[in-house]
């Protein structure tokens, strides 16, 4: 299995060095003492759960330095991106539990990017290609041979200023032509081979509208936003190393723009530092996926608990203290690892036996009859909500003669080391009575219907039998006191382990099995009542969300995680 198997003292050194290098710049009193972040999402998806590591090291480097983190919406692509995603990208950062000190767009900046390209084109630092992008593309090269300057290159500056103003017209065309900086095509880092800076869009923007027709290219976009902002570091993942030579040249072109380059080109400016993605197994992380899962209908919207987006886990039932407890687990560091999906499920497990209201439901309903209890008789037991918090209180679950129980917690001949119902044995019914098992009731083809059972009315709590041991302890809800419910069990999303490294097409390694609907559950009345964002443990069974889609008359649940990793038992086989 490939996983992240580096040893803790190696994940608590990596913690750290990004703000080894926070603080270090903080002690030398580099951009006047100043820590400033920022968390710069594009609005063209919902977040996942590698957008949550990157969001607890920009805010929390800031939270923990006294420094201040902004958020800073990318939105330079308008063909993608709307306000949707804006506001759920809002939503789930305040869910994870953090505050940005000032909202900004990188379309708050277009004017001063616009005049910051003619600069360049006038210095001689860009100009307007014509070709289309796959010969641009094929004259790039290769990272061992130089790239083939374009034939629009030395194009006299002003006819590149005239061709850019066009660009910016609605009757420019899509395609047509590109700005590119001009920088060196036989440098090894291809990024530095004169790189398209701008490109004709015409799809209206979601907050500037129509007023613009060519946006910035994010290299040319994202640093630029980040020295406007103030930004002292710009912390992002490990694919962006190689833009980082671009990101600090842009930024020296940028001062020399201002006039602050000959007094102090190198204060007062970001420093970008990268660290590891978070990658979990058996699921996908690229938005282009997400969004083909989405979009072709695969999942159940972008909130589907399979989904590795957080507001799918929120549906889930994942805790945002279980998520920020996982990724401080995990570190940052400098290499890519793939994360077992399991030490997230474990972070779940942890957290929320600390939080979760304990409540019955029965997945696999079998009748149970007391047939020495009587028939009119219902009684109200008192059940702790849960054992970890004692401010948490109780409630009440009626006890009466019929009974739903676990068709799986009866066995008419079972072996020695089977502590739950078969006849002739004790058992004790969960907050009620120690029952013996005296026989079951079978249909025609030899299916079980209905077990009884004897109670003896001395063992309730309180009373002198109560004390008596037996190895057994089963749930159970009343028949005429509790809910029909649909109930909703998650397997994997993929069926391997490491989807995007596999060849095949994605659609191929999707586990069709991922979902199981139970239409026929049934929970106590309690439990019915509960609402979407309170975390419930179906004892004996495992966590459990309600789902928005229910109510109270039929509520429908989302199991979070079972008591224990059962899956990984399932793979060590």
């Amino acid at each position: 299995m490939t996983t992240n198997d580096h040893s803790t003292e190696e994940e608590k050194h990596s913690v750290s060095f990004v703000e080894q290098y926070v603080e270090q710049d903080l002690a030398e009193g580099k951009n006047g003492g100043r820590l400033q972040t920022r968390f710069p999402p594009e609005p063209n998806g919902y977040l996942h759960i590698g957008h949550a590591k990157a969001i607890c090291m920009d805010f929390g480097v800031a939270e923990r330095h006294n420094g201040v983190c902004n958020l800073r919406f990318d939105d330079t692509n308008p063909s993608k991106e709307n306000t949707e995603y804006v506001d759920n990208i809002l939503n789930d950062i305040k869910w994870l539990g953090f505050k940005w000190g000032h909202i900004y767009y990188a379309s708050d900046y277009f004017q001063r990017l616009w005049d910051f390209a003619i600069w360049m084109i006038k210095e001689g630092h860009a100009y307007v290609d014509e070709q289309t992008s796959e010969q641009i593309a094929e004259q790039k090269g290769t990272p061992t041979t130089p790239g083939i300057a374009s034939p629009y290159r030395d194009r006299p500056i002003e006819e590149n200023l005239r061709l850019f103003q066009h660009m910016n017209t609605p009757e420019a065309v899509e395609g047509s032509m590109v700005l590119r900086a001009k920088l060196d095509m036989a440098n090894p880092n291809m990024h530095f081979r004169d790189p398209v800076i701008y490109r004709i869009i015409q799809t209206p923007h979601h907050r500037t509208g129509t007023q613009w027709h060519c946006y910035p290219m994010y290299d040319f976009a994202h640093g630029q936003s980040d020295y406007f902002e103030g930004v002292t570091h710009s912390i992002c993942t490990l694919e962006f190393v190689p833009h980082r030579p671009l990101y600090d040249l842009f930024i020296d072109y940028l001062k020399e723009y201002d006039g602050t380059a000959a007094q102090a080109l190198h204060d007062n400016r970001p420093r970008q530092i990268e660290f590891n993605r978070l990658n979990l197994t058996y699921t996908v992380m690229s938005k282009r996926k997400l969004h083909t899962l989405v979009d072709e209908h695969l999942v159940n919207g972008w909130d589907d608990p399979r989904m590795p987006t957080l507001c799918g886990m929120r549906r889930r039932g994942y805790s945002p203290e279980s998520i920020r407890a996982f990724i401080d687990s995990i570190g940052y560091t400098k290499f890519d690892a793939l994360n077992d999906m399991a030490l997230l499920e474990a972070a779940v497990r942890n957290d929320l036996n600390k939080r979760a209201t304990r409540v019955s439901a029965v997945l696999d309903p079998v009748k149970l009859v007391i047939t020495n209890y009587p028939a009119d008789k219902a009684e109200e037991m008192q059940a702790i909500n849960n054992p970890e918090d004692e401010t948490a209180g109780s409630h009440t679950i009626t006890f009466s003669r019929e009974l739903w129980m676990e068709r799986a917690d009866f066995m008419e001949d079972a072996p020695k080391k089977f502590f739950r119902m078969t006849p002739g044995k004790e058992v004790r019914l969960k907050n009620a009575y120690i029952v013996k098992c005296t026989g079951c009731t079978k249909d025609a083809d030899g299916n079980i219907t209905e077990i009884q059972a004897e109670y003896d009315p001395d063992t309730l709590s309180g009373m002198p039998g109560a004390d008596r041991k037996v190895k057994g302890t089963l749930h159970w809800v009343s028949v005429n006191h509790c809910v029909e419910a649909e109930v909703r069990e998650y397997d994997r999303l993929f069926s391997v382990e490491n989807p995007s490294a596999d060849e095949r097409d994605f659609h191929e390694l999707l586990n069709k099995d991922s979902l199981h609907v139970n239409k026929h559950a049934y929970v106590e009345e309690y439990a019915a009542a509960r609402k979407p964002g309170e975390y419930l443990q179906f004892q004996r069974i495992g966590y459990f969300m309600a789902d928005p889609d229910g109510s109270a008359e039929h509520p429908v649940y989302n199991k979070t995680v079972g008591l224990k990793d059962t899956w990984g038992k399932q793979q060590n086989k």
